[in-house]
C-alpha cells in the first residue's frame, strides 16, 4: 500500500507541531526519526485517526484516509507509544478481546492469536495475567495485537522505549520478520532501532520534514563533515565547548572524539565515514542551525 501526505500541518496554542510535511511511503520499512518533540506522535496520530489535520491530506493507494474510514482502519495496525493493556486480562484472553474488538471471525482470531504468540516467543506466557509480564514481553504482545489482522499498514510508536539491549534487538527482528509486502511505519528518537532495518530514514525536526532517503543516501549528505581527532584533555574540553561531539572515549592520556564539523575542528584531526547517527546529530542537535 501507498501512504502520501501532502503538506500536512498541525498546530497547536498557535505552534506548529507539524507544518507542510510531506512524503510517500511504499512497502518496506520507514523511520521516523527526530529528537522527542519533533512531532512524530502528532503525524501518527493524524495518520491513525486520532487527531485531525488542520490543512493538507494522508491518502492511501490515491484515496483521502478520512473517507475510507473503516475501510483503511482494517488495513491497519497502531502500537501506540504507551499501550494500555488490561492487566487481569491473560495473555491468551487479551488477544482474544483485540480480535472481537477488530471484529475478527472467533476462529480466525483463535488462530491468528496462537500464530502471532508463537512468532513474538509469548506462547509458553498464553495464560499469565498481563500485570505479570515484564516490560519487554508487554511490548511483544503490543506488537502481536498490532498484527492480529495482518494489516497491510503497521504503525508503530517508539515501540522500544524502555527496552534493555537484548529485548530492543530481539524488537528489532520481530519487525523485520513482518516486513515483507507491508508499510511498516516506526517512528523513534533512537538511532540503533531504525539504522539496521529501516529502508527509508524521514528525519524529522520541528514538525519539518528535513530529508527522506536509505539510510546510506543520508550518511553520504554529510560527508567530508564527520572527523576524529586524538587530544588531550585540555584541548577536549575545549573542542567540546565549540563542537558537536558524537562520542568521546579517554586511551591513555588522550581522548578519541568523534566531531560532527563542517570544517576541520583541529590540528591532526582525520575525516572518517559518517554514520547515521551523526546524520541526526549534525541536524537534528544543532539549536537554530545545523551541528556544523
Amino acid at each position: 500500500m501507498e501512504i502520501r501526505f501532502d503538506n500536512v500541518a498541525k498546530r497547536y496554542k498557535g505552534n506548529y507541531a507539524l507544518k507542510d510535511f510531506s512524503a510517500t511511503l511504499g512497502e518496506g520499512v520507514f523511520g521516523l526519526l527526530g529528537e522527542n518533540g519533533a512531532g512524530k506522535t502528532t503525524l501518527i496520530s493524524i495518520l491513525v485517526g486520532i487527531l485531525r489535520a488542520d490543512s493538507g491530506t494522508v491518502r492511501a493507494n490515491g484515496s483521502d484516509v478520512g473517507t475510507l474510514g473503516d475501510e483503511f482502519l482494517a488495513d491497519l495496525g497502531y502500537m501506540p507509544q504507551y499501550p494500555i493493556f488490561y492487566r487481569d486480562f491473560t495473555v491468551g484472553d487479551f488477544l482474544l478481546y483485540m480480535g472481537a474488538l477488530k471484529n475478527l471471525p472467533p476462529a480466525l482470531a483463535r488462530s491468528r492469536a496462537a500464530e502471532l504468540l508463537a512468532t513474538v516467543n509469548l506462547a509458553d506466557a498464553r495464560d499469565k495475567k498481563i500485570g505479570a509480564l515484564s516490560g519487554g514481553m508487554r511490548q511483544r504482545l503490543g506488537i502481536a495485537q498490532a498484527m492480529l489482522s495482518d494489516p497491510k499498514v503497521l504503525v508503530l510508536d517508539e515501540p522500544t522505549a524502555g527496552l534493555d539491549p537484548g529485548e530492543r534487538i530481539r524488537f528489532r527482528n520481530l519487525i523485520s520478520r513482518f516486513a515483507p509486502g507491508r508499510t511498516i511505519l516506526l517512528a523513534t528518537h533512537i538511532v540503533p532501532d531504525v539504522e539496521c532495518i529501516a529502508s527509508e530514514i524521514l528525519l524529522l525536526r520541528r514538525g519539518k520534514l528535513l530529508m527522506q532517503g536509505t539510510p546510506g543516501a543520508l550518511e553520504q549528505s554529510i560527508a567530508g563533515k564527520v572527523w576524529e581527532a586524538a587530544v588531550d584533555m585540555e584541548e577536549s574540553q575545549h573542542l567540546a565547548e565549540r563542537c558537536c561531539i558524537g562520542n568521546m572515549k579517554q586511551d591513555g592520556p588522550l581522548f578519541i572524539l568523534r566531531i560532527i564539523s563542517d570544517e576541520c575542528p583541529c590540528a591532526g584531526a582525520r575525516p572518517v565515514r559518517p554514520n547515521l547517527e551523526d546524520v541526526f546529530l549534525y541536524f537534528c542537535q544543532g539549536g537554530d542551525a545545523p551541528c556544523g
